[in-house]
């Protein structure tokens, strides 16, 4: 007869371990291998625990696992344990209703395949004998998604006019709608974005041209007339600025 968790305690000392270490060692948490040493086993779930806990512990230790799972039994086993229950009803159950179970699946998967099955035929059905005619999808004329590539083939055009020099009064117009008229301070910008098509130009004027920076599509380009600092009415394209013909 020995005292169990002082014989642990004592190999664990020796050889210089810590909990950390062994519970990586032994996958056992360190308050488990604690209460070990210090024979708390009322803190481990159940006795099945702290036989399988004692033994793994003492075999890392270099100790023989088995007599202390011994040693344990004799002293603190005083019946049978972990008697397991055996419910006969309850297992016959499961048995009983296996079948019926599987009837059940196979019956739903096969209504399932028919529905499937009737929708694509209607489907096939609708598709072929009424070709009925929906608007957008198999009528004349162009699509949604025809005028949306049409529309997206026009170049954009993206102009931003800073005041870098000093301040300048501007007059901007898309499609004949004004889009800005005041004066803008210098250190500041304005920027303009717009599919131009020929009823939807992009012009502008300015008093002092040559104050202003002119970025289309993140390129710098030339403000005709800013040289001699002349005010003269301009037209956006896509490339480039130019002077607008008369009349716009």
């Amino acid at each position: 007869m020995f005292e169990i968790g002082n014989s642990l305690r004592e190999a664990r000392v020796r050889q210089q371990l810590d909990f950390p270490e062994l519970e990586q060692q032994t996958k056992i948490r360190s308050k488990y291998l604690q209460a070990l040493e210090e024979e708390q086993f009322d803190l481990l779930p159940a006795p099945t625990y702290v036989k399988g806990f004692l033994k793994n512990y003492a075999d890392a230790l270099g100790l023989e696992g088995q007599l202390y799972v011994d040693e344990y039994n004799s002293r603190f086993v005083t019946g049978e344990e972990d008697i397991p229950l055996r419910p006969r009803d309850y297992q016959r159950r499961p048995q009983a209703l296996g079948p019926r179970l599987e009837t059940r699946g196979v019956m739903l998967a096969l209504g399932a395949i028919a529905i499937v099955f009737a929708l694509v035929i209607g489907a096939w059905k609708w598709g072929s004998n009424g070709n009925p005619k929906v608007q957008g999808i198999n009528a004349k004329g162009p699509s949604i998604a025809n005028q949306r590539q049409h529309k997206a083939a026009r170049p954009l055009v993206r102009l931003v006019l800073t005041a870098t020099n000093g301040d300048s009064w501007l007059l901007v117009r898309a499609g004949g709608v004004q889009r800005f008229s005041g004066t803008l301070p210098q250190g500041h910008e304005l920027a303009f974005t717009r599919r131009p098509n020929l009823y939807r130009q992009l012009w502008f004027a300015a008093s002092k041209p040559q104050n202003l920076v002119a970025k289309l599509n993140g390129r710098i380009v030339v403000i005709p007339g800013a040289a001699k600092g002349r005010p003269e009415q301009l037209l956006v394209t896509p490339k480039t600025i130019t002077k607008a013909p008369p009349g716009i």
